[in-house]
């Protein structure tokens, strides 16, 4: 996880690349480089030198517009400080709440998750099994009353999306009133010194859980299926890159990171929860597994417990120190010494 000093997450050691003999010229030299993986390279900071090894590659990006519905699969995409943007679509912009403001999200509705997000013709266009399609301005009215939303306990703002799309949601989920929020720009989004004291970096995030950006590995899930009867797919994790190539759970190791021009850097471990136990297909929680069998083996150090307590990890968060673009097929690469 991101937590400075941890001995079970320590960064990743790599050694200097040896001296090349001349007679190999220049491009000997540029094949040995990526052979290797790691190429020279300077950050724009100055007096910060960093070799690039690479990782692993992109094979796939998510940009989840509505908290805890579908996610929307895209070839490339923007990555702001707020988290990865395709078009009007921002990455968890999107939340509904309870009439009193608090959030809701698949670990309290489940079926949300059975909810699906397009943009088409400038619009937002949500589809669930049962209801007609919810189409909605790609921007509420200036006029709609801006909440006072709870998120994780926070406080943060979002402006109502209007009456159709509250009385949709309550339709489809049949409990209890609910509303649907859009978070602005101009708003100010919940600081990382709130969500999590102990991590020092400074950012901030919309809607998310507790950071802008979740990169989670094809071998990490390719492992905890090895351990479990029923397998699960990457859409219980929610991440928004997927990186192909790597080990099992190599991500804990990796610090800063350059995909496409994107500069981020390691905040901390994602803690599950049950949100994890929502079956994306039906909409079913069952509350045990895979959360159960990741308790097993992928708990913290016990240096970390003030962090994450009981919840196993998987996956892992990361600021966006330099904005950019990126796309799948990108390689990703650490930044080493």
């Amino acid at each position: 996880m991101g937590a400075a000093g941890s001995s079970a997450l320590a960064r990743l050691g790599l050694p200097a690349p040896q001296p090349r003999p001349r007679w190999l010229g220049v491009a000997a030299l540029g094949l040995a480089a990526v052979a290797l993986g790691a190429v020279a390279w300077r950050r724009a900071r100055p007096g910060r030198r960093r070799r690039l090894q690479q990782v692993g590659t992109v094979a796939e990006l998510w940009i989840y517009p509505v908290k805890s519905c579908k996610g929307v699969s895209v070839k490339a995409a923007e990555c702001t400080a707020l988290g990865l943007r395709s078009g009007h679509l921002r990455d968890r912009f999107w939340l509904v709440i309870k009439e009193d403001g608090h959030m809701v999200t698949a670990r309290q509705e489940p079926r949300l998750v059975l909810v699906s997000t397009t943009y088409e013709d400038d619009c937002l266009i949500l589809r669930a099994p049962g209801m007609d399609q919810l189409v909605l301005p790609s921007k509420p009215r200036s006029s709609n009353k801006i909440h006072d939303c709870r998120v994780f306990g926070l406080d943060i703002q979002g402006r109502d999306c209007g009456n159709e799309a509250a009385q949709w949601f309550t339709n489809f989920l049949k409990t209890e009133a609910f509303r649907m929020v859009q978070f602005e720009k101009n708003m100010k989004g919940r600081p990382s010194s709130k969500i999590f004291p102990s991590v020092g970096q400074n950012y901030q995030v919309a809607y998310p859980d507790c950071g802008p950006i979740m990169i989670l590995s094809e071998a990490s899930l390719e492992d905890l299926n090895t351990r479990l009867e029923k397998k699960v797919k990457m859409d219980n994790f929610r991440p928004n890159i997927v990186v192909a190539g790597s080990n099992a759970f190599e991500e804990d190791t990796w610090g800063e990171l350059l995909i496409g021009d994107v500069e981020m850097k390691k905040v901390l471990a994602c803690p599950r929860c049950v949100m994890t136990t929502v079956d994306p297909d039906t909409g079913v929680i069952n509350r045990k597994e895979p959360l159960e069998t990741l308790k097993s083996y992928r708990l913290c150090d016990p240096s970390e417990k003030p962090i994450y307590q009981s919840s196993p990890l998987f996956g892992m968060y990361y600021s966006v120190e330099k904005i950019g673009s990126l796309k799948v097929g990108d390689p990703v690469y650490q930044m080493v010494q």
